[in-house]
């Protein structure tokens, strides 16, 4: 059959030819869409009595057991209801998250008998010998059915607060797939490359975690603890110095909060003055995106004190991680007007709002604004509870010093951060250039 007669007939099945951006190769044939249910089937067999792992989902980690998530099983008597996973099945969790507005499918990898709750999942085996498990894995964690299933999902439609998706209409999700003899190959070879990229991803990933738990693990040394006046851990050139001063933050910098806006005067229009909002605040970084950068178009005849400057200190005084999101204003951000529920910490001193910065991003301080914080409703804290935190302060030169060790060391972690997200970015445009879009097939 000529090229142009199999594209007909193709097209008269109701299948579209695919034509991946990125090809290995050895692999030459056209791709096509299969619905799921060619190769998968909804699995019904419940728990029952059989010993089995019991999992949960977690958002960007995936099935993962109850003692590790809750430190408990929490199913009780309800696990007998559960359904039955086995190495390389997929359940589909039917609740909506950020990433997965849609719900999520993850592949369950372990090798002992595992279950999920029947309620908020449904649950898939497939063909080994048709679809590389792995391969249709890294579809679904490109949501690929996100779209499909869209369509099918009511707003209103949940059931024991999940997704109501029909079984049909999942299974009859197009999945594209090589065609031909070298399919299951052409499967296994994108898989393998993306598993190695993840391999990449991971170790990178473990050097950020070890580069910040030894970076807390230096702060408790080179700071004093609650109630002292000495660092465990002291510079030689500093080990006959006198002890370190403790005084409230507020007898070193000047502290105050941001101005309350009117939600009238502020848009997403590049034209006005920049915004410096608690949602751009996070762990010692001051963060941008199209999507929460704010702009005020008013009048700022009077509002020049609120203006920060290169080396301010802010703190969001608001959110889940209070106390925990602060940065110093770089260049970047100098001229930015600062908006309440935000705190501005300034110094004339470069080293001394450097080493408060140090101080505020510590075990230390974190502890403090949990103890004080009993809020029932969303977690703050004062412009008054920041400046009576006190500070154990030494000389300038010892400050320096201190400053100067961790600063280097979040050089470390910014340079490793980066290089992770380099390459979960390339990760990503991977994705989109080993699996194909759909392309009708011209006859």
């Amino acid at each position: 059959m000529s090229n142009k007669a199999q594209a007909k007939s193709m097209k008269q099945d109701g299948k579209r030819e695919l034509k991946p951006k990125l090809r290995f190769p050895e692999f030459r044939d056209e791709w096509i869409e299969k619905p799921l249910k060619e190769f998968a089937t909804i699995i019904t067999e419940k728990a029952g009595e059989k010993k089995c792992t019991l999992l949960s989902v977690t958002s960007g980690v995936g099935l993962i057991s109850q003692m590790e998530k809750f430190g408990r099983n929490i199913a009780g008597d309800q696990y007998k209801n559960y359904l039955i996973l086995r190495k390389n099945d997929f359940a589909y969790n039917k609740s909506a998250t950020k990433a997965y507005p849609q719900g999520f499918i993850a592949k369950y990898s372990g090798d002992e008998l595992a279950a999920v709750p029947n309620s908020i999942f449904t649950c898939f085996s497939v063909q080994a010998d048709r679809v590389n498990p792995e391969f249709l894995n890294y579809q679904f964690l490109g949501n690929i059915h996100g779209k499909w299933v869209k369509k099918y999902i009511e707003v209103s439609a949940r059931a024991h607060g999940s997704l109501s998706i029909n079984d049909d209409d999942l299974l009859a999700l197009p999945i594209p797939i090589p065609r031909g003899k070298s399919s299951l190959a052409e499967q296994q070879k994108i898989a393998e490359c993306l598993t190695s990229l993840d391999e990449l991803i991971g170790a990178h990933g473990q050097k950020l975690d070890a580069l910040k738990v030894h970076k807390k693990g230096l702060m408790e040394q080179l700071f004093p603890r609650a109630g002292e006046t000495l660092p465990r851990l002291r510079f030689p050139k500093f080990q006959d110095a006198p002890e370190w001063e403790n005084l409230p933050i507020g007898d070193k910098v000047d502290l105050f909060s941001g101005y309350p806006f009117d939600g009238a005067e502020i848009s997403e229009n590049r034209s006005g003055k920049k915004l410096l909002r608690g949602i751009n605040i996070t762990e010692g970084v001051i963060r941008h995106s199209p999507s929460i950068d704010r702009y005020y178009s008013g009048v700022e005849e009077g509002l020049e004190k609120y203006e920060v400057r290169t080396n301010d200190l802010v703190i969001g005084m608001d959110g889940s991680k209070v106390g925990k999101n602060s940065a110093l204003i770089t260049v970047v951000d100098s001229g930015a007007l600062l908006v309440q529920r935000v705190a501005r910490l300034r110094a004339d001193n470069p080293t001394l709002i450097n080493f408060i910065f140090q101080q505020i991003n510590s075990p230390i301080f974190h502890s403090y604004v949990d103890r004080i914080n009993t809020s029932s409703g969303i977690p703050h804290i004062s412009a008054k509870q920041i400046k009576d935190f006190c500070i154990c302060f030494p000389s300038e030169l010892e400050q320096k010093k201190v400053v100067g060790c961790l600063t280097f060391l979040d050089g470390l972690i910014a340079a490793q951060t980066e290089k992770l997200a380099v390459l979960k970015a390339q990760k990503q445009g991977l994705m989109q250039q080993l699996f194909s879009s759909a392309q009708e097939v011209e006859t």
